[in-house]
């Protein structure tokens, strides 16, 4: 039988789910903006938060919204107005991930039984940033079994104005030997500046697999289909996502036994270049699916 357990400490509270043989855990910060801070498998940690980093260099795990990666100078127009989000990364001058990352999330629904665990998590914005002055609900659905998870998200506009968004997904995956290899299929590249701002799309045929031994990235392509495997010594990761994820940043940090794969509906400074912005209507409603697929290759689960 699956167990969620909520706990509370000097970083806020977190919900722990565990299966009834204990080999498939997962914790998730309602803290910092209902984030995955980690993801175990088969006793095999597939998802991590770096914890020895500060959450907001990493952004691990977070939502992104309303905007995947960044805005450039944390300015854009829509709709005849002027905005201007606050730009905290620094060092390029940008807006970076959105703004409901360090939100703190409520449990409205949770549920167990053998096979797997749910919980429904929810943010309603009332003291909109004055970047983003639109009012919103964001719910998170996790559902976490034996092999498997799910990650759903509603977002519904409740306010009388349309507003602009785009929505990713920022894991960090376990990359645990020299061998690790991505597999998707994808003929375009976004092409950035120095500041990582999207300048355009280029034509541009990935290998795949691609073998990641030493690689550094910090790249955004555009996926021709909706599947991305990660592949370990340790384990494979498959991930599928929606439709409307069109969109995949890949980022290796320095040092880090870990790579960051993230789906995402847009690009950087989208609010600009329009490349996978959407719109969403009053009492309208976007929803969105991740689904991980693990199997382990060392373990028997």
């Amino acid at each position: 039988m699956f167990k969620i357990h909520k706990t509370s400490s000097g970083k806020g509270q977190t919900l722990q789910i565990t299966s009834g043989c204990k080999t498939t855990k997962a914790n998730i910060s309602l803290s910092n903006g209902g984030s995955l801070e980690q993801l175990v498998i088969g006793n095999e940690e597939i998802i991590t938060n770096l914890s020895h980093l500060p959450y907001n260099h990493t952004y691990a795990s977070s939502i992104l919204f309303p905007f995947a990666n960044r805005i450039k100078d944390g300015k854009y127009r829509f709709m005849g107005e002027n905005y201007n989000l606050e730009c905290n990364e620094t060092a390029g001058n940008n807006a970076l991930h959105g703004l409901v990352y360090n939100k703190k999330f409520n449990v409205v629904e949770q549920n167990c039984n053998s096979k797997s665990a749910l919980v429904r998590l929810s943010y309603n914005e009332i003291e909109p940033h004055p970047g983003f002055t639109f009012l919103f609900t964001i719910n998170l659905i996790y559902k976490i079994s034996l092999n498997a998870m799910t990650l759903e998200i509603e977002i519904t506009n409740t306010d009388r104005i349309p507003f602009p968004f785009t929505i990713g997904w920022h894991p960090y995956f376990v990359m645990n030997d020299t061998q690790s290899s991505l597999e998707f299929n994808s003929t375009q590249k976004l092409e950035s500046d120095e500041r990582n701002i999207t300048t355009g799309i280029t034509v541009l045929k990935t290998p795949n697999p691609l073998y990641l031994n030493n690689m550094s990235l910090d790249d955004a392509f555009v996926l021709e289909d909706n599947n991305v495997a990660f592949d370990t010594q340790r384990y494979r990761a498959n991930l599928t996502v929606s439709d409307e994820s069109k969109y995949l940043q890949l980022y290796t940090p320095k040092h880090e036994n870990a790579i960051a794969i993230e789906p995402m509906t847009g690009v950087s400074d989208s609010f600009n270049n329009g490349i996978g912005l959407k719109k969403l209507n009053p009492k309208e409603k976007f929803n969105i699916k991740w689904t991980l697929d693990i199997s382990i290759k060392s373990k028997t689960i």
